[in-house]
């Protein structure tokens, strides 16, 4: 069996090859994919390699205290306010995110100029850089709400921010349905809300879980929006209306007073297992959506 595969292989690269010499520009065209996707996989892999070797003899207990001071240097409140703040933006961010993708899809006439602008709008916001939210979320949530630098005005600033990036993701899932599934579905005497929740979103959940890992990303990762909106006090907060900061927050303070520079390293590594745990648990429950 092994043997035949071999064959095949062979004789599939050399007609390929054949293809090549004569078509010179395609085998450029290939050498600069395969060249593109080595320099991607090795800065990746440079990047990780770098981190977990700055960082891993770093890591020591002291690090997962449950209070911070300038002795241990916990992360831990830090690691709790994350999730925190992960979990209250998505909570206000992902219903309207998807709700609009579900009305600009399913509701909204195709063609409509109204659409087009809300799309135009969402394309926008998600070019301004994130010192520009953070200087909005200064301005109306800090101080023309009275909220102060708090969980509340960074969940907010933060929820914004995302917001386009889950609407868009959601809006492609959404048009990826064919539309037999719908046709099949109102055919069959379902109504719209009933094909939208049954139908349509089960078969969509794939892409929205997408943009929802990279939404998760972006919040584990911001820091000028945070720093401006909700403050930088190394402490779990007792209300949302109380000070805070995040695993990059908390990264970036130890680089910038330059006398923390190993546990800000050890604190990295912490922040990438973050990332890859997310995104292998969301990888994993779409595949068990997707195969129920």
């Amino acid at each position: 069996m092994d043997a035949n595969m071999e064959a095949i292989n062979r004789q599939t690269w050399k007609q390929r090859m054949k293809y090549y010499k004569r078509t010179p520009l395609s085998f450029v065209l290939f050498l600069l994919v395969c060249v593109s996707a080595v320099i991607t996989v090795g800065v990746l892999a440079m990047l990780i390699g770098y981190i977990l070797i700055r960082g891993i003899p770093n890591l020591n207990p002291s690090l997962f205290a449950w209070i911070y001071n300038t002795e241990n240097v916990s992360m831990m409140p830090a690691l709790i306010n994350t999730i925190l703040m992960v979990l209250l933006s998505l909570a206000i961010a992902a219903p309207a995110g998807i709700a609009s993708a579900v009305y600009l899809v399913e509701y909204a006439k195709r063609g409509n100029r109204f659409v087009e602008v809300i799309r135009l709008t969402t394309e926008t916001l998600q070019g301004i850089p994130s010192i520009v939210y953070g200087l909005f979320g200064a301005l109306f949530f800090v101080k023309a709400l009275d909220w102060g630098l708090s969980l509340l005005s960074g969940a907010f600033t933060l929820a914004i921010m995302i917001l386009p990036l889950i609407m868009r993701t959601t809006e492609e899932a959404l048009k990826s349905v064919p539309d037999s599934y719908r046709e099949g579905s109102f055919g069959l005497g379902a109504g719209r809300v009933r094909t939208v929740f049954r139908i349509i979103l089960p078969t969509a959940i794939p892409g929205i879980l997408a943009g929802i890992i990279l939404a998760i990303g972006r919040i584990v990762g911001e820091s000028a929006a945070l720093i401006f909106s909700a403050g930088t006090i190394a402490a779990v907060p007792e209300s949302v209306f109380d000070s805070t900061r995040t695993l990059s927050v908390h990264m970036y303070c130890l680089y910038s007073e330059g006398l923390y520079t190993d546990q800000a390293a050890a604190t990295a590594v912490i922040l990438l297992l973050i990332v890859i745990a997310i995104n292998w648990i969301s990888n994993f429950v779409a595949k068990r959506i997707t195969k129920g």
